[in-house]
């Protein structure tokens, strides 16, 4: 007799467009875990800008359709497939990326992209690590090469990435500086790692900067919206400073003599480009940062699956980030 297949809650979506094409479904196939695979029973999932540049069309990924989205997902252990031995049934785990996607009941990994999730940490945090943290530690680390005792701004801190980079910095021996555009978001940019920080939503918040850090400049800016700040962010810098793009969002116009006397670098990140073994080196990173205890993500929206299209609107046009956008199920 056939076994009737589980069917699970499933985000699927059939073309790409605006957040309305996210469709919540309730007829989905739970997969089943084949060779280095386990399926994980997601109890929270972590929504990350690219997701919507995804969903929208516009991004160099183009999954084939349908498909469902999100990659850092956070739960249990449910099945696990042949020689994917580290993991057992019950485990608490979190992924840096998924085969089957994350807005879903369950979510099937690759067991190399799946890591232990320590108890000091709930789910939520758990659904926080994953592409923020994986990235502001390429950014830094692999792109920036930061050395201790240098500086580094982190122009839009109190969102996922930000606060990630914030905490990374600060454990690695950094001079932190952050910018937030809300009361609340400076507070939060201040509680996890940075010495200073700076209102972007003031006219005068880069001559307050310059009067900071005076003549030498910053070493290392990390910049989450750089069709804004980059022509700021040269002027900014320090001898053989560095520019880290890690979000942007359309065009701006710099004067590249600015890059000259300085000898700086604008360089562009993306964690897709990791390879395997650097993955393994990040999760190293992270996974001790867990155990010390500087790795603390901060929580901002949840929402539940039914308002997924929601969450993708406010993560593009919300007033500013504060803490990780998560997805609860």
């Amino acid at each position: 007799m056939a076994t009737r297949q589980k069917l699970m809650r499933a985000v699927r979506v059939f073309e790409f467009g605006g957040p309305e094409v996210l469709k919540l479904q309730s007829d989905i196939a739970v997969p089943i875990p084949k060779d280095h695979q386990v399926l994980i029973k997601v109890h929270a999932c972590g929504v990350n800008p690219v997701e919507t540049y995804i969903r929208s069309g516009t991004h160099s990924i183009k999954p084939l359709l349908p498909y469902t989205p999100g990659s850092d997902v956070a739960g249990v252990i449910e099945a696990v497939g042949d020689n994917a031995s580290a993991f057992k049934k019950g485990d608490r785990v979190f992924t840096s990326s998924t085969i089957s996607g994350g807005y879903a009941e369950y979510a099937l990994a690759a067991d190399h992209t799946v890591y232990k999730l320590p108890e000091k940490l709930d789910f939520k945090q758990g659904a926080a690590i994953g592409i923020p943290y994986f990235t502001a530690y390429r950014a830094l680390i692999h792109s920036a090469r930061v050395k201790a005792g240098e500086s580094v701004l982190v122009h839009g801190a109190s969102g996922g990435v930000g606060l990630a980079a914030c905490q990374i910095s600060r454990a690695y021996g950094l001079k932190v500086l952050g910018t937030a555009g809300t009361e609340e978001g400076q507070k939060i940019v201040l509680q996890n790692g940075a010495h200073e920080v700076f209102n972007h939503r003031e006219v005068n918040y880069i001559d307050k900067i310059k009067k900071y850090v005076g003549e030498k400049g910053i070493d290392v800016i990390i910049e989450m919206l750089a069709n804004v700040n980059l022509s700021k962010d040269l002027s900014l810098l320090s001898h053989r400073g560095r520019v880290i793009v890690v979000g942007n969002r359309g065009t701006i116009e710099i004067n590249p003599r600015d890059t000259m006397a300085k000898e700086s670098s604008i360089i562009g990140v993306t964690l897709f480009s990791s390879t395997k073994e650097e993955f393994q080196q990040y999760a190293a990173a992270l996974q001790a940062g867990m155990e010390i205890g500087w790795l603390k993500p901060v929580i901002g929206s949840q929402y539940p699956l039914e308002k997924v299209a929601e969450a993708h609107k406010d993560i593009i046009h919300g007033s500013g980030a504060t803490g990780k956008m998560i997805l609860l199920l």
